[in-house]
């Protein structure tokens, strides 16, 4: 059986109609490839047509402030991929004339560009032999070859990458990438995979082995963490309230959040007005306070599970740098806090 012409016909049946795939420019791939990275589509394809519509070029994107991309990104999570975005669309707008690298190791050295996408871009775009290898590539390939190496070893990333080049088509290379990983999402799943309709399934290592379950093999390295965090809510008699700006170099830097207080464990009603940090927050105002929510939300992240309070915080007023109700949705805020935000109902 042939491996490659068997996607690629299977892909000329089942292929799913996404904007980005109506066009070649390769600003609106490298779009489509930063917005997808670990994102579901069904939940990425909103954001893609939001930000073609307000930035239609690199050039737009590139005069845009920070706020306005890290605000229109909200939701999507790993906000670093949002601020390699604008860095790199300055780039090319400002340093390339706009004009996107042709070359995979041109298209590498833009910030935010790894091994997948520079692949993706200069394939799609512009035919080069550079094999995309994403999640669903690891996974058709394990399966269909039956590669017990772990896919997040350093072998494993170099040996499936090798095996990857060397399955390409000799031309409409893009086509075919795109084959592979539409195949690896829709048929090849990780659960309950279609194995009874896959055209490849005579031939599959995987299937005839019984190791459709167990293939890819994958090392779990990551620790997760604990955090408490407990999150301020001001609420004064005139309808105000308090933001503040993180900085640093965490996943939500530059994105607005109320003031935080984080505690080595849970902190209860008993223990709010004892503990240190609330007291030099609230600065010995007259107040009240409630616990919004009774049980913590936990909010899961790739390395940290974040167990959450909002507290809101009644006081007569606040210092002049307090914000209007009304204007609380114009910030950029974690998901965590958009949530809050629209449930507290500003």
């Amino acid at each position: 059986m042939n491996f490659t012409k068997t996607l690629t016909h299977w892909y000329s049946i089942n292929k799913r109609d996404f904007p980005w795939r109506r066009t070649n420019d390769p600003y609106k791939i490298w779009l489509s490839e930063i917005i997808m990275q670990q994102t579901q589509i069904t939940q990425g394809l909103p954001y893609y047509e939001a930000f073609v519509e307000q930035f239609p070029t690199v050039f737009e994107l590139a005069n845009a402030n920070e706020e306005a991309v890290l605000k229109l990104w909200q939701g999507l999570g790993y906000y670093s991929r949002a601020r390699n975005l604008h860095t790199t669309a300055k780039y090319v707008a400002n340093n390339l004339k706009g004009e996107f690298p042709t070359t995979y190791d041109e298209l590498l050295q833009l910030k935010g560009v790894g091994d997948y996408t520079a692949s993706a871009i200069a394939s799609i775009c512009y035919d080069t032999p550079n094999a995309v290898v994403d999640g669903n590539v690891y996974r058709v390939l394990s399966r269909y070859f039956g590669v017990e190496i772990p896919i997040n070893s350093s072998k494993g990333i170099t040996y499936f990458k090798k095996l990857a080049q060397s399955l390409l088509p000799s031309n409409n290379i893009g086509n075919y990438n795109q084959a592979i990983m539409d195949f690896g999402s829709q048929q090849c799943k990780p659960k309950s995979p279609n194995c009874h309709t896959c055209p490849l399934s005579t031939s599959c290592v995987a299937l005839k082995n019984n190791q459709i379950e167990t293939l890819p093999v994958k090392i779990n390295k990551t620790k997760i963490s604990k955090k408490y965090f407990n999150f301020i809510v001001f609420v004064t008699d005139d309808d105000k309230t308090l933001l503040e700006k993180r900085t640093g170099k965490g996943i939500w830097k530059n994105l607005y959040q109320f003031p935080l207080v984080e505690t080595e464990k849970r902190l209860t009603v008993k223990n709010f007005k004892s503990n240190a940090e609330v007291k030099q927050l609230i600065n010995e105002k007259k107040y009240s306070f409630s616990l919004f929510n009774d049980e913590q939300i936990i909010h899961k992240l790739s390395h940290q599970h974040l167990f959450t309070s909002f507290w809101i915080v009644q006081v007569k007023e606040l210092s002049q740098n307090a914000i209007p109700f009304s204007n609380v949705n114009e910030y950029p805020v974690p998901i965590l806090i958009s949530k809050f935000i629209d449930a507290f109902e500003f």
